[in-house]
This record gives C-alpha cells, structure tokens and sequence, in this order.
C-alpha cells in the first residue's frame, strides 16, 4: 500500500481513535445550540442540535464514497460554491419527502439505499456469474439456534468465568496503531471508576504530538495537536461508555432489553453464531461469538444520525490470558472512510492508575516544538 502524506494521515487518525469519529459539541451545562444557530447557511438540516451536523455528514461522505471536498471548498464550508452540495440539499430533500409519504415518516429510503457506496447510483441491474440468488421465503431458517442465554454463558465462561472477570480493576495495554501501513506507538488506561463506571483514555503517539481519545465514565473527548478540544455525544457517547466497560460480557444481560440470536455468519475462516442485542428505539448492536471457543470474533455498532446509521465494525483477534482472563491481543477497527489496527504488546491488569489520567483538560495538548 502507497504511503500517504503526514498531514493526511495525522487527519485520518484523529478521526479514527475517537470513538465514534469527530464530533463537535458543548459542555453538558450549557444549552446545546441547533443547526442553524451554530453553523451558517443551514437550509435543510435545521432544528437538530449541532452535534448532529457532523455525523450526518459522515453518513453522506460514506453512502457516495466521496470526502469533504466533493461538496465544499475547505475553508469555506458555509458557501455554496459548488453544485454538488446543491444537489446534495435537493436529494436530501426527496429523501425526506419519500419517507414521509411512503413509509410514516419512517427513515426507510436513505442516501446509502441509491448509491451505496458509489458518487453515481447503478440504475441497471448487475448480471451476476452464479445465477439467480434464492429469496429469503427461500432460503433454508437457521436450524437448532443456540438461546441468547446459552451463548452469553458460553461468553462468560470463555473468558475466564463470572469470579475472574468481576476481579478485574484496571487493564494497561502498551502497543502500536498501523493507520495505512504506518505505525505509531499507543498506550491505553482503563479502570473501574469509583463509582464503578468504566473510565478509559487512549494516547496515541504520533509525530505531531499525542491524540488523545478519553471517556471518564460520564464525558467523552477527542484531543488532537493544534485542534480544538472535541467533546462525545450520543452514538459517540454510548460506543465510549461500551469501550471502557471492563465487565461489557457481564453486563450485556442488564444493558440490552433485546437479545435474539440470528444467522450464523463465517468470520475471517471461523463460523460464527450471531446475537442481535438492541434497546426500544435504539440502533442495534450485533456480536459474533467463535462457534467453537464461545469467545467473540467480531461487533458490530450504529451511531444514529439525521439520514442514517454510521456503523462500525471491530474484529478481535489473537487471545491469550491474563490473569486468568482471555484478552485479545489485535483488533481492527473499520469504519466507511477507513480502518486501523492495534495491536497490544503489554497488557497488564490491576495496577493503580491514578485518577489525574481522567482530568478533562482545559484544552487540547500542543504540537511539539519544531
């Protein structure tokens, strides 16, 4: 793979390390501002609190497979100086209009349904090589589907059992982050809180400085050299509350009303049982457990924004144990605009981490002197 250029790539990993990709946003004290108070020239994403703005803009960026600069010219984003973005306002438009008058107002038809991927939607339907793929009225049920109690269990056990995983206070990894074939030096910290939240930060080592990616069992933030301090909202929230769960197998029970199995999958050469786990009105979240150790392959989670659901993807790899607990030691985290691997090469569990790590800065840490 070609390398690319610093800049590029210092952009790509801030975006990535966060947990749910850049998100602006407000200390919860003050008033979220909508849309339109906050940015200028809003004409049809309005009345959403502006921390909404972003990823739906990231849902766009991925449905067409385009970056910023399709639709804008860096620096002047509040402009109109390309038909493209006009464009872009018009179908968001006739995206709305086709819901509300085809399906209640449910967000069913989204930019993702037409282009998928692609700037020019494919209008003619693809001659495939294999023949026509069967309907699902077809396809053959699942058959013999373990309950979600039963692969849950498994899960636990896997792991180590209920006794080992509870006994686990903090985790300290020491390891590299490879974003297009560079690497870069990491280190994540990770404890129960005091009041038993979850509280993870994660520093990644780049040449301009430390991204800072936190959660402090309560608040989420991205810090980036030269940027301004960027603060977690919603979906973001939620994936930084699940990262820094050290009990997540322990809790997933408790945290999800919804638990059904569904089709067995093939992940990375291992069949994998499915679990869809979901909250009323929340996205759903999907877990792939190893049919054969129980340990989970793959997850799969969906941050909501105004025209649709940015996913992403982790995969987990290489376990081992640590004090009695099976931790991967790689897992690659993808995302429509990307993905990056960690890879740990320390992992220590239960020693102190001091409460200092968790502080939410002021503002974002400075670039090193030249």
């Amino acid at each position: 793979m070609p390398l690319v250029s610093q800049p590029r790539f210092l952009a790509f990993a801030a975006v990535l390390v966060a947990s749910g990709g850049l998100v602006l946003g407000q200390s919860p004290s003050v008033p979220p501002k909508t849309t339109e108070q906050a940015f200028k020239n809003i004409q049809v994403l309005k009345n959403l609190p502006e921390d909404q703005l972003v990823p739906a803009m990231q849902f766009v960026s991925a449905s067409l497979g385009v970056g910023c600069d399709f639709c804008h010219v860096q620096g002047k984003f509040d402009q109109d100086d390309k038909k493209t973005k006009l464009t872009a306002r018009k179908m968001m438009q006739m995206m709305a209009a086709i819901n509300q008058s085809n399906f209640d107002g449910h967000r069913e038809v989204t930019c993702n349904t037409c282009h998928n991927g692609a700037v020019n939607p494919v209008s003619i339907p693809v001659i495939g090589d294999s023949g026509p793929k069967p309907s699902m009225r077809e396809a053959a049920s699942p058959a013999n589907l373990s309950t979600a109690d039963q692969l849950l269990d498994k899960y636990v056990q896997a792991l180590g059992g209920e006794k080992a995983i509870s006994a686990v206070s903090s985790r300290v990894i020491e390891g590299t982050a490879t974003f297009f074939g560079h690497d870069v030096a990491l280190e994540i910290f990770n404890r129960v809180g005091q009041d038993k939240a979850g509280q993870r930060i994660s520093f990644m080592h780049t040449p301009n400085g430390d991204s800072v990616t936190a959660f402090d069992g309560h608040e989420g933030w991205l810090a980036s050299p030269g940027r301004p301090l960027m603060a977690m909202h919603g979906g973001e929230l939620d994936a930084a509350r699940m990262d820094a769960d050290l009990q997540f197998a322990l809790h997933l029970k408790q945290n999800y009303s919804e638990l059904k199995p569904d089709q067995a999958e093939k992940i990375a050469g291992h069949d994998a049982y499915q679990l869809v786990a979901s909250n009323p009105n929340q996205p759903p979240l999907r877990l792939y457990f190893d049919k054969e150790s129980g340990l989970l392959l793959r997850l799969v989670r969906y941050a909501d924004s105004p025209l649709g659901l940015n996913p992403t993807r982790i995969d987990y790899e290489d376990y081992s144990a640590v004090d009695g607990v099976q931790v991967p030691h790689r897992w690659t985290i993808a995302r429509p605009s990307g993905q990056f691997t960690i890879e740990a090469k320390e992992i220590r569990q239960n020693e102190p981490v001091s409460d200092d790590k968790f502080v939410k800065p002021a503002t974002a840490p400075p670039p090193p002197a030249p």
